[in-house]
């Protein structure tokens, strides 16, 4: 081709969209937002994390599962009814779509752990559900387990993200935060499960970029027992996020300084107190340094955080009107559903910025 007949865009789009008074965000906002960013997708992956959705089974584990087959469903059925009380169970409600094809069987679970499995296997809440999660990847063949949190889900699929936004029907579900991920694979499948976001319990990760580091991150992570079975790196991001805050008890804050730890010479020109905090998380948890290019959304419940690596070397931009807060790769993103902004800005490389529902709501 000549020069000027093809764009090539920096990889990938992400965009979110918080509600800090916890006030309903329509699924519809975060369809229109993506959509203005098509050009940065190739149509190989798209996808949404919604919270707040399900506030009649608020207390339940909502499992989303991709199956091969029936045969794969009633295993995966038989090791759930022996592990969780079912609550509820069904397809995930879509729409048939020409542009969304080779669709797995895409089923719903509103799940509690059985407290006599709890107690005889000597194992908090969480822990268990991490567990189950990770056998049923690893051990049920042609069964995939990609949301696992309460009051939130996870919904992915190969197609451009708008296209996947209205095969789900999001615009019928209301929540107080969406992200949104739209996929420019260049070296992993593109597949319904590598589609982002990533998602273990409540914790989601959509990404812009490329993890160099991600066989050393892979390899640390699976010593602490996780699994990697996506075939994308994004996903070693999501555990390595579940390992530091729920595991490790770290702040997100502490976390991102561990993810996009700040250079050495930074380290050495911060005062005492600082620098004794950043030498020790570099120090201690140096397996879980991300290097390469990367800006991220990551969903929890009840707050919202956007980190970019070191050197900002993929776009992010930040929003702001009234309790709503934006996030993209693009502006125009934003401006396309909050044409007047009370501020919009860029942040910092390895500065995290961090939003929360105002009063601990959920």
């Amino acid at each position: 081709m000549k020069e000027g007949q093809v764009r090539i865009p920096s990889g990938c789009a992400i965009a979110g969209i918080f509600d800090r008074s916890g006030g309903a965000v329509s699924g519809e906002e975060a369809i229109r937002s993506i959509s203005v960013m098509h050009d940065r997708s190739n149509g190989l992956g798209g996808g949404f994390a919604a919270y707040g959705i399900y506030p009649r089974h608020r207390d339940c584990y909502a499992f989303h599962l991709f199956y091969d087959s029936a045969s794969a469903r009633q295993a995966c059925e038989a090791f759930l009814k022996d592990r969780f009380e079912l609550v509820s169970l069904s397809e995930i409600p879509t729409r048939p779509m020409a542009e969304i094809t080779d669709a797995p069987l895409i089923w719903r679970y509103f799940v509690l752990p059985l407290p006599a499995r709890l107690s005889a296997g000597g194992l908090d809440e969480e822990e268990f559900v991490v567990r189950c999660v990770f056998h049923i990847n690893t051990q049920i063949d042609g069964a995939y387990v990609f949301s696992s949190g309460k009051n939130m889900g996870v919904f992915k699929a190969v197609g451009f993200p708008e296209d996947v936004g209205r095969f789900y029907r999001l615009e019928e579900y209301q929540g107080y935060c969406f992200t949104v991920h739209g996929r420019y694979p260049t070296n992993t499948p593109g597949w319904w499960g590598g589609a982002h976001p990533f998602a273990l319990l409540d914790c989601s990760v959509v990404h812009n970029g490329e993890i160099s580091s991600y066989d050393a991150n892979r390899r640390a992570m699976e010593m602490y027992g996780y699994k990697c079975t996506l075939q994308t790196d994004t996903e070693v991001i999501t555990y390595i996020i579940d390992y530091l805050c729920r595991r490790q008890k770290l702040t997100l804050t502490e976390a991102a300084s561990v993810m996009a730890a700040p250079f050495w010479q930074t380290i050495d020109g911060m005062e005492p107190e600082e620098q004794r905090t950043a030498r020790y998380l570099r120090s201690v948890f140096a397996s879980q340094l991300i290097t390469g290019p990367f800006s991220i959304l990551v969903g929890f419940t009840g707050g919202l955080m956007a980190l970019n690596d070191r050197l900002k070397l993929r776009s992010m931009v930040v929003g702001e009107r009234g309790d709503r807060v934006y996030f993209a790769s693009e502006e125009a993103a934003i401006r396309a559903i909050a044409p007047d902004l009370d501020t919009v800005w860029a942040p910092q490389g390895g500065c995290p910025v961090i939003v929360r529902l105002k009063g601990g709501q959920q």
